[in-house]
């Protein structure tokens, strides 16, 4: 693969940093930037104008005589850039609008002392409008469902291996794997069982961009819930972390866009089906009460909780974080995308298009029945809300948003919570 570094590229090596559920809450900062839209819920029509009152602080006072660069317009792609202005009493107010549903957000940056300080906000505008671009091929339906039954050729041949140094007196932990389906590859995860005899709900953890180890979920395996947390790539889930940092910039580099132009090669294939066999797997478990199942992740993860539920109708609920990989569609058509942001400043190439539209995540939230939770900001650059409203839009099943509108893509303690919460809530924990 040649490396261009594009702003895709770029932002395909921001990613990798920015993919888990539990990312923390950004650093506080000597310079604070405040971005406040004038509507506290940063919801608009697209009748209204949006104010954006931004104040640069210092040891929370207004910093006089600092310069700002700002750029602002619809999401990912602004259209109004200004640089070197001063505000001399260290505020400034910003206005715009949008004449069709979409979002709208201002990014500023304060230059002090050196360093750039920065700070942003966004406008809503018709959100529940925002409809997707991505077209929705014939044989949708007909591609997967031969995906799946390819798959399931193959006996899914477990094998679990105990994991002492992690067991807790609650709890066993496994470390397992099971086959894909394709090429002989499998998929690894980490397995967590309650100790006590019974049958138990199940919670499929699906995890976000990158490469790395997993730990497992043993705290809700305590509290009486099978989990399962899997990788995807092909590898054991408990080797040194050296080791997925060497892959990370090796093999696993760029996987996202293995022969985009392919749909029966195309590298998430075997990914969203090993992550449906998962579900298999969880199914031939004594300890599983065959009934209650839940899938969760977050950007990435979020994405694969959206399809593994859509192809996999045993799962009831779901739980998903600013999922990624919605709307490929949009940027080749003037409008934000999903990660990773395929069309960002790349024309697609002959059948590039057309291959993404299997792997979109909004063809398969338009089939979804399980119950959802989904939770994301208006902030998120990684995962933009424009492309997460598009595929939120369309959902048929019963489904419910949690906004945190400052949110980019992380999520704070009390948001993780409270998907936890209503996860345990739907599982009868």
């Amino acid at each position: 693969m040649k490396m261009h570094f594009t702003k895709s590229t770029m932002l395909l090596l921001l990613c990798s940093f920015l993919t888990t559920v539990l990312s923390a809450q950004p650093a506080q900062k000597l310079i604070s930037v405040i971005v406040s839209p004038d509507h506290d819920d940063w919801i608009y029509t697209t009748k209204d104008e949006v104010t954006f009152n931004v104040q640069v602080l210092k040891n929370e006072n207004l910093l006089k005589n600092v310069t700002i660069d700002y750029e602002m317009g619809p999401d990912m792609l602004p259209d109004v850039k200004k640089q070197g202005v001063l505000l001399k009493d260290g505020k400034i107010t910003l206005k715009g609008k949008m004449k069709q549903p979409g979002i709208y957000r201002l990014r500023v940056w304060a230059n002090y002392d050196g360093n750039r300080y920065e700070g942003m906000g966004s406008a809503a505008f018709d959100p529940e409008k925002i409809q997707p671009i991505v077209k929705y091929p014939n044989d949708f339906k007909e591609f997967w469902d031969q995906t799946m039954e390819y798959a399931r050729k193959t006996p899914l041949n477990p094998i679990l291996t105990l994991m002492p140094e992690r067991c807790t007196s609650k709890a066993n932990v496994y470390h397992v794997s099971y086959e894909s389906g394709f090429n002989g590859s499998r998929m690894y995860g980490i397995l967590c069982v309650p100790k006590a005899p019974g049958k138990y709900p199940a919670l499929l953890k699906v995890p976000g961009a990158g490469i790395r180890p997993y730990g497992g979920d043993i705290e809700n395996a305590e509290n009486g819930i099978i989990t399962l947390e899997v990788g995807i790539h092909g590898i054991p889930v408990n080797m040194d972390p050296e080791i997925y940092n060497i892959l990370g910039r090796s093999l696993a580099y760029g996987y996202q866009r293995e022969n985009l132009n392919n749909k029966n090669e195309h590298y998430f294939r075997r990914v969203y089906a090993g992550c449906a066999r998962g579900v298999d797997f969880l199914f031939e478990l004594p300890e599983f009460d065959g009934t209650n199942l839940a899938v969760t992740g977050g950007s990435q993860g979020g994405a694969l909780s959206i399809i593994t539920a859509s192809l996999e109708p045993r799962i009831k609920y779901l739980a998903a974080f600013y999922p990624a990989l919605c709307d490929h569609e949009a940027y080749a058509n003037g409008r934000a995308g999903g990660w990773p942001h395929y069309f960002i400043d790349n024309k697609p190439q002959a059948n590039e298009l057309e291959t993404l539209r299997y792997y979109d995540v909004v063809n398969f939230a338009r089939n979804l029945k399980s119950k959802g939770w989904y939770s994301f900001g208006y902030n998120d650059m990684v995962c933009p809300p424009t492309a997460t409203y598009g595929a939120y839009n369309v959902i048929p099943a019963e489904k419910e948003i949690h906004l945190y509108q400052e949110t980019g893509h992380w999520t704070y303690p009390e948001q993780w919570k409270k998907s936890n919460d209503w996860l345990r809530k739907q599982l009868g924990k």
